[in-house]
């Protein structure tokens, strides 16, 4: 259920925020999500084994995508608290740059430990997706930063008109 509760939170932020910021993040998260699918299937490290439902499941494990994709949101979110500036529809306060931060790691960590108790990954299956999403954020970030931005105030206007 955690990919739907991240997915809901985001689409809501991106709704609430109309930012084109916040969209690019949550299409990094995807990218990030289908990337470490692929490695998945070219590595096909079975999952511990684990009956669920009356089902063993039948996907590899190799890196665990939730892992990676969590420790995504938790790097980049991170990362824009620190460096981009406040999005104006948020309130602008030093708590708006740290409560996301106090709020996202703490999460990611308890998804990649829940991860290993609930017996879906070993523990070189989460490392190794806490390990795709810690490389892939800065690089998504870096790329935001380093030109996408520029488009941004056009898309937004294109999309959601005048502010």
């Amino acid at each position: 259920m955690t990919h739907t509760v991240v997915t809901g939170i985001t689409a809501c932020f991106v709704l609430y925020t109309r930012s084109a910021g916040v969209a690019y993040f949550a299409a990094g998260a995807v990218l990030c999500s289908m990337s470490v699918k692929v490695i998945k299937r070219c590595v096909r490290q079975p999952r511990p084994v684990q009956v669920i439902r009356g089902k063993r499941k039948k996907s590899y494990g190799m890196p665990s995508t939730h892992s990676a994709t969590i420790t995504f949101f938790a790097a980049y979110i991170a990362l824009a608290c620190l460096y981009l500036p406040i999005h104006p529809t948020l309130p602008s306060s030093p708590f708006t740059r740290v409560l996301p931060i106090i709020i996202s790691i703490p999460w990611a960590v308890t998804i990649v430990v829940s991860r290993i108790w609930l017996g879906h990954h070993n523990v070189p299956q989460v490392i190794a997706g806490c390990a795709c999403g810690l490389v892939l954020a800065p690089l998504w970030f870096n790329l935001w930063t380093h030109g996408a931005n520029d488009y941004s105030r056009a898309l937004e206007h294109a999309l959601f008109g005048q502010r």
